[in-house]
């Protein structure tokens, strides 16, 4: 009897120490680093989903050597395919928008923005930790797309 209690306990203490982190739905709730450190993604509710928007650039003008001569301008979506929208400032603008909770600590049917090529993507999102999302944006299915690791604003 002593084997088999050892046991089990020994299976449980495994069981406990390699749980994953249970995330509620607001947990994605706050700023977060993307995976470069350039830039500050602050996720928030929005009309029953979760949204993100800029809200800080590591580098907010164009450097003096800008190959659009741009040098000493603040940062635009000068990428975008809409030519009307290529005067908009990246500070404050929505690149992440329309997740809603799906359990399991994923947040799913959601877009990401992405203002270096100018497209949008399918994504994902997905707590590993409390303070590590991974936020997977995709073609079509996930499978056809590319995880970035966004890490909590401390």
């Amino acid at each position: 009897m002593k084997k088999g209690l050892r046991f089990v306990v020994i299976l449980m203490a495994v069981l406990f120490a390699t749980s994953v982190y249970a995330a509620s739905s607001d947990d994605v709730v706050g700023k977060w680093w993307n995976q470069e450190k350039t830039s500050q993604i602050e996720i928030f509710q929005y009309q029953g989903t979760y949204a993100g928007k800029i809200v800080s650039l590591k580098e907010p003008l164009y450097p003096a050597d800008d190959p659009k001569g741009m040098a000493g301008q603040p940062k635009m979506d000068r990428e975008n395919p809409d030519a009307s929208k290529r005067n908009n400032p990246l500070l404050g603008m929505v690149m992440v928008w329309g997740f809603t909770y799906s359990g399991d600590n994923l947040w799913e049917n959601g877009f990401i923005y992405d203002p270096r090529d100018g497209k949008t993507y399918k994504c994902k999102m997905t707590l590993k930790k409390k303070d590590v999302l991974d936020v997977r944006g995709f073609i079509g299915i996930s499978l056809f797309g590319k995880t970035n690791t966004w890490t909590r604003v401390r």
